[in-house]
């Protein structure tokens, strides 16, 4: 079996191949249909490969459905070990409160 690149590859690629199955579409069909080969398709919907953001405008085009019905519920965590926590919120409201902060300024 082919490595599985991330638990949100296999996440996206399972999606891809219920909504390419519900419509009872070959690979190869699909392939013609979205412009992106086929086994690179079949890479994508075993998890083995990550699709880019054009190709899963593509692959949702080509399937009638939304992309991003393809990513829903996908997080950072998904993806692997992530070094920072920290989200854009969090470093703002840490600013801000160091601004309100009058210890923070005395230093």
């Amino acid at each position: 079996m082919a490595r599985i690149h991330s638990a949100a590859a296999l996440k996206i690629g399972q999606r891809i191949r219920e909504a390419r199955e519900r419509l009872g579409i070959s690979l190869e069909d699909f392939g013609e249909l979205s412009q992106v080969s086929w086994t690179s398709i079949g890479r994508i919907e075993r998890g083995a490969q990550s699709p880019n953001a054009e190709t899963l405008v593509r692959l949702a085009t080509a399937l009638d459905v939304d992309p991003g019905s393809f990513l829903s519920g996908v997080t950072a965590d998904d993806y692997g070990r992530r070094l920072h926590r920290v989200t854009a919120r969090d470093l703002i409201n840490a600013r801000a409160e160091a601004l309100d902060d009058p210890r923070e300024s005395a230093s």
